[in-house]
């Protein structure tokens, strides 16, 4: 039976520290949206952390794409993870370094797991 992947949790953060006795991961500097003075503005260094859940086992691909307009969306990560059943819950941690927003508005963010998109959500970005 094909079972559908499920997007459990999507955060935008400053970056993630992961201990390394227990291998938990502590998000820093949660975030919904940015500002700037000037545009156009380059973002340095974000993370988008997801977390997918009830993927088959095998390899799988994650497809985020963001844009001003559904029609003009542009792929962001294109990445491959594994999945070892339905039962897994995966995170993954997206690095995003110079993230491009030539002017203010609501981005349009699209994922994808296999072709078939999980969610569709934005950032606000304003001045």
């Amino acid at each position: 039976m094909q079972t559908k992947p499920q997007l459990l949790t999507w955060i935008t953060c400053d970056g993630i520290h992961i201990d390394p006795s227990t291998g938990k991961q502590t998000l820093l500097g949660v975030f919904t949206g940015t500002r700037a003075r000037e545009f156009p503005f380059v973002y340095p260094f974000m993370i988008w952390f997801i977390t997918v859940g009830n993927v088959a086992a095998g390899d799988h691909k994650v497809k985020i794409q963001m844009g001003l307009q559904p029609t003009e969306l542009q792929p962001l990560i294109e990445r491959e993870f594994k999945s070892e059943g339905t039962h897994q819950r995966i995170n993954l941690i997206n690095e995003m370094a110079n993230l491009p927003f030539p002017t203010p508005g609501e981005y349009l963010i699209n994922i994808e797991v296999d072709g078939e998109l999980l969610l569709t959500t934005s950032m606000h970005v304003v001045r």
